[in-house]
């Protein structure tokens, strides 16, 4: 083992070269065989060229991140931190092995992606959005460059918070984020995201009907839209938003098939007459 004058210890430009290395290129080389295990490898470049001066140690301490590897990019940094803190820890002769990193990997990976992509995709980028919907109200761009901003800022500050927190802390870092305070701090979340959500499908969805019924004498004696809006109003908003859940939810329908499938009811609800664009020719 080392002694402890002459331990290693990364410097502050390397963590930040290997966070860089991670920020804009996790998905570098990304296959559906690899996954992000290059953007991965290319993030520890910098701590194993410091750590390691020898070529062939670096060669030899590489061989652990070249296993697949994937889960959500942005709280996945802090599995990337974790990882340099636990290299820097074998540098230094601790008990740590290229498998013992790799169980570490292979173990996170998989509840960090469950958590990130419910909070950072289902949670605060709907958020994000509704947010920037009710600023671009009549054609202002205002909500589109606040979206753009907040978004490129909220993600480079909080990967970099994370990647050097799980640096500091080392595999303490994320027994937050999957303990019960982190069940209970994304069940809060949560539950903000669905009430925004919901309020964006009440503002911005509006899905009416144009059926109307007559009699011999041509009055109108059943209007559907009229019917419908005394017993539940916006009824067709609420079953045509459950029925996009249940297709992508369920029975795993993508967003595209998803959205072409609306594209093929509308035409033949207006072809039957049930759905009127309002348009003239």
């Amino acid at each position: 083992m080392e002694t402890t004058n002459d331990m290693k210890k990364l410097d502050h430009k390397t963590l930040t070269k290997s966070f860089h290395r991670w920020f804009w290129g996790a998905l570098t080389c990304f296959s559906q065989e690899h996954m992000q295990t290059f953007g991965y490898m290319a993030s520890m470049l910098p701590i194993l060229r410091k750590l390691y001066p020898k070529h062939d140690d670096q060669v030899k301490a590489i061989q652990a991140y070249t296993a697949f590897f994937n889960t959500n990019p942005m709280l996945g940094t802090v599995i990337v931190g974790v990882t340099a803190s636990m290299e820097q820890a074998r540098a230094n002769g601790k008990e740590i092995d290229g498998e013992t990193i790799n169980d570490m990997r292979a173990g996170l990976m998989g509840p960090i992606a469950g958590i990130g992509d419910s909070l950072i995709d289902g949670t605060l980028i709907p958020i994000l959005l509704g947010i920037s919907l009710g600023m671009s109200t009549g054609g202002s761009p205002v909500g589109a460059i606040f979206y753009i901003v907040a978004w490129v800022l909220m993600a480079y500050f909080g990967q970099r918070f994370l990647y050097f927190r799980g640096y500091r802390f080392g595999d303490q870092a994320v027994s937050f984020l999957v303990g019960k305070q982190g069940a209970a701090v994304r069940h809060a979340i949560g539950i903000v995201g669905s009430m925004v959500v919901g309020g964006v499908l009440a503002s911005w969805v509006n899905v009416t009907t144009s059926l109307k019924l007559r009699g011999a004498d041509g009055k109108v004696f059943l209007n559907l839209q009229d019917k419908l809006n005394s017993i539940y109003p916006g009824l067709l908003t609420v079953l045509v938003t459950l029925f996009c859940w249940w297709l992508m939810a369920k029975k795993h329908v993508s967003a595209i098939w998803t959205m072409l499938l609306l594209v093929v009811v509308s035409l033949v609800g207006v072809l039957v007459g049930f759905f009127n664009p309002g348009l003239s020719y």
